[in-house]
């Protein structure tokens, strides 16, 4: 596969707002990657150029903590997808790896992995909710910063064993966050942004639950996002109908037709 140079990337973006809401993930990688350079860089590669029908965001692995930043991945051709995947070089099927990408790429997920050999596990399933107007949402002031990484880390659900602290620093060092403090100064609840621009790991400790944190927190990081030229956009698993009631009242909204997926491939060897 071809890696974007920098001009590249800004044709693909333009490109890519052609297929919203599906290519959404990708999309918003490249508005925050073409305006915000982060550590490590994912490279973008596409199957050619210009008319590419597959396009990824793959990190770069310098250590082992990278392995918990995933591909993003967009497909307009699925045939084309299972090739790469069945023929490319482009993952090593041998080590672990972790995709996010459409819902309807599952059976390829599946069937490559089985002909191959290797377990692959899908650990999420996601509504896609968007919101167009921020004007209306009241702000918050405070963000995270590196003395809170250890606490973030260890609330999230992907969180285990430390290894996703690399990509949560990474986050709070080059994206935007918010958080609400108590009298001390410590975070009880917050917000992050995803490389992909998406905002997620709301979270508020179980004794400041209630007192409608979590409302001001989207509230704020959405207009913070729409306001730097970013999507708005967040991800909700299916089962989460907590956040899919809070973000749906507070004007976002799904597309029906379409599902967000990660998969993991070899899971066991992250957590080793």
């Amino acid at each position: 596969m071809k890696v974007l140079s920098e001009d590249q990337l800004k044709t693909a973006e333009n490109e890519l707002k052609k297929y919203l809401p599906m290519s959404q993930q990708v999309y918003g990688f490249l508005v925050i990657r073409n305006r915000v350079r982060s550590d490590p860089v994912r490279r973008v590669l596409v199957d050619k150029w210009p008319q590419f029908r597959v396009i990824m965001c793959k990190p770069q692995v310098e250590q082992k903590s990278d392995l918990f930043k995933d591909t993003l991945l967009f497909a307009t051709d699925a045939a084309v997808l299972e090739e790469i995947l069945s023929k490319s070089s482009v993952f090593d099927w041998s080590k672990y790896f972790c995709v996010g990408t459409s819902v309807s790429h599952t059976e390829i997920f599946k069937a490559v992995a089985s002909a191959k050999g290797v377990p692959c596990k899908r650990v999420a399933k996601c509504y896609l909710m968007t919101l167009e107007d921020v004007s209306r949402l009241p702000p918050v002031d405070s963000s995270l910063d590196e003395s809170h990484i250890g606490l973030v880390s260890q609330t999230w659900k992907f969180g285990k064993d430390d290894v996703a602290v690399g990509l949560i620093r990474n986050m709070i060092a080059n994206f935007p966050s918010c958080c609400v403090l108590d009298a001390e100064g410590k975070p009880v609840s917050w917000i992050l942004t995803y490389a992909s621009g998406a905002i997620g790991m709301l979270y508020t400790l179980p004794e400041h639950r209630g007192k409608g944190y979590a409302k001001i927190l989207v509230s704020s990081l959405a207009k913070r996002n729409h306001a730097l030229g970013y999507p708005v956009y967040s991800f909700i698993e299916e089962e989460n109908a907590v956040s899919y009631r809070l973000f749906t009242n507070l004007g976002f909204t799904e597309d029906p037709s379409y599902r967000e997926a990660w998969f993991r491939v070899n899971e066991f060897q992250i957590f080793q």
